[in-house]
């Protein structure tokens, strides 16, 4: 019978260990470990990236989900100038239904109105807030968040509306049950179906219909 005796054990020539593939095998652990890391940090920021794009993108694609479709389309100049001829000689608090990245109001707001643009939009909102803060405009407009058929119309007496075709029936509902006597309505591409107007300028896509407010029975 043969008993282990530890002087004459050998650790090189019992156990033979090769130094070089030692380092690799380390080598290889680290670098796969390293990979791995690599790995997950590129899932977590696509994942973050796509979370941060769906956040960003929702508002601008969410209208197409309503029954109604208001989408963001930006006035051109030629529009902006129609509307301030409509308005011009007129006074008091303005609104702009819809109002995208806020240039009626903005513009109106030059020209001495007390301007307020209502917009679902959230990022469409906060960008008008900062262009209208660098701008310094004054009378300083404003900019809600909010569905423009929830919001009252009352207070004002001139309302600016970008809309499409589908909705302009029930804006001229909204506009009977709202507006006051006289109020000023300009409506911009798309005509109220019913409300005869009084001016009608431009053509095209820059073609606007202004309307007066009239609670007199025939």
């Amino acid at each position: 019978m043969n008993y282990y005796n530890p002087k004459t054990f050998n650790m090189t020539s019992d156990f033979p260990i090769d130094s070089n593939q030692l380092f690799e095998n380390v080598q290889s652990a680290s670098n796969n470990n390293n990979k791995s890391l690599k790995g997950l940090f590129l899932v977590g920021l696509t994942g973050g990236i796509s979370i941060a794009l769906s956040i960003i993108c929702y508002p601008f694609i969410s209208p197409a989900l309503r029954k109604v479709c208001l989408p963001y389309v930006p006035a051109t100049n030629l529009q902006i100038q129609n509307v301030l001829h409509v308005i011009k000689g007129r006074k008091g608090k303005l609104i702009d239904l819809g109002s995208g990245d806020g240039r009626i109001v903005m513009n109106t707001a030059k020209a001495g109105f007390e301007s307020v643009g209502v917009e679902l939009n959230f990022w469409l909102v906060l960008y008008s807030r900062l262009v209208a803060m660098k701008s310094k405009i004054q009378p300083s407009p404003k900019f809600i968040q909010t569905d423009l058929w929830k919001y009252h119309l009352g207070p004002f007496t001139n309302v600016v509306i970008f809309g499409v075709e589908e909705m302009m029936l029930d804006l001229e509902k909204k506009f009977a049950a709202e507006l006051s006597e006289g109020t000023v309505i300009v409506a911009c591409r798309f005509p109220l179906p019913n409300l005869e107007p009084y001016l009608v300028i431009g053509t095209g896509i820059d073609r606007v219909w202004a309307y007066r407010i009239s609670k007199s029975k025939p």
